[in-house]
């Protein structure tokens, strides 16, 4: 028979065990789940940055005024001030035309003259 003392240092040995191996599993899940966070929100930053940059360069503003997003809340507002205020200097996507060439045509074109009744032969 086992003594109560031999017992309980055996019970305490294996418990203090299991608690290192439990601790170094959630220590290990902890750091998974952080980096994985940071990739994702380093990933969304990266989304958003591209197309806000393109669009501020269109409009004739500095591109680099879409890193703002970076800061939370307040970034994205100072960026929705900049943009609603400013003086949109669109870039032109078609080359300018010069005064030899010929207007376009009207879109939607015109409709089509009725047709004439009763009809002739």
């Amino acid at each position: 028979m086992i003594s109560p003392a031999l017992a309980l240092a055996l019970f305490q040995d294996s418990t203090d065990q299991t608690q290192q191996q439990l601790t170094s599993m959630m220590s290990g899940l902890g750091a998974g789940i952080i980096l994985v966070g940071v990739l994702f929100v380093l990933i969304l930053i990266a989304i958003l940055i591209v197309p806000i940059w393109r669009i501020l360069t269109k409009m004739g503003l500095a591109g680099a005024l879409s890193l703002l997003i970076i800061i939370p809340w307040i970034g994205w507002i100072i960026l929705l001030y900049v943009v609603a205020f400013s003086d949109w200097r669109i870039v032109s996507l078609t080359p300018p035309r010069s005064q030899d060439s010929p207007a376009l045509p009207p879109y939607p074109p015109p409709p089509p003259p009725p047709p004439a009744f009763p009809p002739q032969s």
